[in-house]
């Protein structure tokens, strides 16, 4: 493991920090950030941090402007791109595998506990969408994370066998996992990988009919507003099998003691999923509504942040 340390860029604040660093899943180099307290101060210890990116997003996006945020309270926040994507290495590139997404996050607690200025008893973990889906998987069994809070959170297991809440017929399920097989044995013949969207990639894919959450998703990955160029807003259709095998809230009502946060705004079409998670909960729990947020304006629009952030701090003061 290593970190090279930069300073961060001057409207982040005086004595904000970034450091640039790696740590690997097993044989995968994973790229991050860690983000540090203003007056940080190597002698201290601090409370620390995992956040987990939305499908198809990066480190640089909301999830790291939540990490900055967090960073000033005093916590020390490392986030990430997930394997076989963005910065991070592994191969085949874009491919969207849960099993590994929840991997990384305890690779990413693997490296906060070597640091010697992380309190390894005061670690919990963050998500944003499909982040806030793994963050609930990973809280279920790894115990290190001592509290889970999500963020317009949308489990990409249960995402994927149905649409925003509303379980796809079983043999349109089967359809697609024979589609998806047909494709593997194409590709293991030397076709081309295929690829599908998590955004529509173009306005005239938007109509009157499209859900919020894929017009906004639009507004925010294909435009100026969150667009990076490590994030390219697709994945391996191959990915889909591992993605219809993978449960994000199996195990909630047995294994997830930890206090959990969930953060929904009260227009998101995602909020369902925060709405079942806190319904399987038999631990300690709390449903945060903005009154006024879509899913994806608790991404970066202040005015909803701004009311996320406060909350996330008061619930991870329990660390």
């Amino acid at each position: 493991m290593r970190a090279v340390c930069r300073r961060a860029e001057a409207e982040k604040g005086a004595g904000a920090m970034v450091k640039t660093v790696s740590f690997r899943n097993k044989a995968v180099e994973i790229a991050g950030h860690l983000h540090l307290p203003k007056n940080f101060s190597e002698d201290k210890k601090y409370p620390a941090l995992v956040g987990i990116h939305p499908a198809g997003g990066v480190k640089e996006q909301t999830i790291g402007q939540y990490a900055e945020r967090l960073a000033e309270h005093g916590f020390v926040t490392v986030v990430y791109d997930s394997s076989y994507q963005g910065a991070s290495g592994g191969e085949p590139r874009l491919l969207e595998d849960p099993t590994t997404r929840v991997e990384d996050a305890r690779c990413a607690a693997d490296f906060l506990t070597t640091l010697p200025y992380v309190d390894s008893e005061r670690m919990g973990v963050f998500g944003i969408c499909a982040g806030g889906g793994y963050a609930i998987s990973v809280a279920q069994t790894e115990r290190r994370f001592k509290a889970v809070a999500t963020v317009s959170a949308a489990p990409m297991g249960e995402g994927s066998r149905g649409f925003l809440g509303h379980l796809s017929p079983v043999a349109e399920q089967i359809g697609t996992l024979e589609m998806v097989a047909n494709q593997r044995t194409a590709e293991a013949r030397g076709a081309e990988p295929l690829y599908a969207p998590f955004v529509p990639e173009t306005l005239d894919e938007i109509d009157e009919n499209t859900p919020d959450l894929l017009r906004e998703g639009y507004d925010y990955y294909r435009t100026p507003r969150g667009q990076h160029p490590n994030s390219k807003g697709r994945f391996l259709l191959t990915s889909m099998d591992k993605m219809f095998a993978f449960s994000a809230f199996d195990q909630i009502p047995e294994l997830l003691t930890q206090p959990m946060l969930l953060i929904a705004g009260s227009k998101a079409d995602t909020k369902v999923f925060s709405d079942q998670a806190y319904e399987l909960s038999k631990g300690p729990k709390e449903l945060f509504v903005v009154d006024g947020a879509t899913h994806i304006a608790l991404y970066d629009v202040p005015e909803y942040v701004n009311q996320a952030i406060p909350k996330m701090v008061e619930f991870f003061a329990v660390l």
